[in-house]
């Protein structure tokens, strides 16, 4: 069994980690379950994964936001690798790591796909530790990228875009008109994106709503993208996002396009698209298993 400490991120790239994404969705579906537990306004959030040929993953997490007052991060953690074949703990893994490769490259693998290739004008809604991860995820694929940042506080967004070069904005709505992907990784329990404010050819990944209450975007953004998840499984009938525009009949389960096992997951003009990340756990297992891989070659 081995210990895998943040410093295996030098050894990561996500080329890398998207070509495991590639191979992972060629493998059989594997079996997922969820566990999610509340306490007020604290989550602990159980996901489990096994693929056949792959291996199992156990990653448990704790999401407290009252921490933030508290000088600590919201989030802590722990991730479990184990043999496909014996079922042996194989890897006990730096959550931290594990969690910001699967959920920043689940958001670059459908931007890859759904994005326009002449994007210039990268928007993210949210200054948090996410947001930041997807500023180097994105210049993987767009080298010219031009960031801008907006947040409910404008300090943190100010702080922001100081320390990494970025653009910071106080109106959303010019931001949102602005940009050509728009990248939502924030706490809101109520949409900060309204649809009335897209434009055609405009494309968005949905990062931060993760349970049923949770929302980002408007049930208007909703009916007029094509929509699309990282996995069925995990997002239409588990996060706001989906279950609210399906309950109020702005959109149907069938207007869920497609996830990354289905073989249209693919821009067709200049319509706007929408992809919903979920980041189940058969995404943090094909994770863990490419730096698990990357590990052992050092």
């Amino acid at each position: 069994m081995e210990f895998v400490t943040g410093d295996a991120e030098r050894l990561l790239s996500w080329e890398g980690l998207l070509q495991a994404f590639e191979t992972g969705h060629r493998q059989p579906k594997g079996e997922l379950a969820d566990l999610l537990l509340y306490r007020g306004p604290d989550t602990m959030l159980d996901r489990a994964a096994w693929i056949t040929g792959v291996g199992a993953l156990v990653k448990v997490a704790t999401v407290v936001p009252g921490n933030a007052a508290r000088g600590k991060p919201s989030i802590h953690g722990v991730v479990n690798l184990f043999d496909d074949v014996s079922g042996e703990l194989t890897a006990v893994m730096d959550f931290a790591l594990v969690t910001k490769w699967k959920t920043a490259g689940d958001s670059l693998y459908a931007a890859s796909k759904l994005a326009r290739k002449d994007a210039r004008n990268f928007l993210l809604v949210g200054a948090g530790t996410v947001a930041r991860s997807m500023v180097g995820a994105y210049r993987s694929l767009w080298p010219e990228a031009r960031f801008t940042v907006w947040n409910r506080s404008p300090a943190a967004a100010e702080a922001m875009a100081a320390e990494m070069g970025l653009q910071a904005a106080r109106d959303l709505e010019s931001a949102v008109g602005a940009a050509d992907v728009i990248c939502t990784a924030t706490m809101s329990h109520t949409p900060v994106i309204q649809g009335d404010w897209l434009r055609p050819g405009q494309h968005l990944d949905l990062i931060g709503a993760y349970n049923p209450q949770m929302r980002e975007v408007d049930d208007m953004a909703m009916r007029r993208a094509r929509v699309f998840v990282d996995a069925r499984a995990t997002t239409v009938h588990h996060i706001g996002e989906l279950i609210d525009p399906i309950a109020s009949g702005a959109i149907t389960e069938a207007d869920v396009l497609a996830d990354f096992y289905d073989g249209d997951f693919r821009r067709l003009g200049d319509e706007i698209t929408i992809a919903k990340n979920g980041g189940g756990a058969h995404l943090d297992l094909m994770t863990a298993r490419y730096i698990l891989d990357a590990w052992r070659a050092r």
